[in-house]
């Protein structure tokens, strides 16, 4: 009976690390964190290449990142429902 309970306690402690693994992966602090990482690397990219503006011209891929995050919800919904 012992050996039953530490089992099932084994899979609650699993189970709560894969409910905080998906919120993090579902989180806003993540993506924010993301974008903004984005964006000081590619920064950093246009700078060392010499290219104009880097400050502003690295909005534009960090923008694109943020809106795929935006998108891909509705794109996983959409495959799930049509392939399950």
């Amino acid at each position: 009976m012992k050996d039953i309970e530490q089992r099932i306690e084994a899979i609650e402690l699993r189970n709560k690390k894969v409910e905080a693994d998906k919120a993090w992966e579902t989180s806003a602090t993540r993506k924010i964190l993301i974008a903004v990482l984005t964006y000081f690397v590619v920064v950093l990219f246009f700078f060392t290449a010499g290219l104009p503006k880097p400050f502003i011209n690295s909005i534009v891929p960090t923008l694109g990142f943020v809106l795929s995050t935006f998108s891909l919800p509705f794109f996983k919904k959409l495959w799930l429902k049509n392939n399950l």
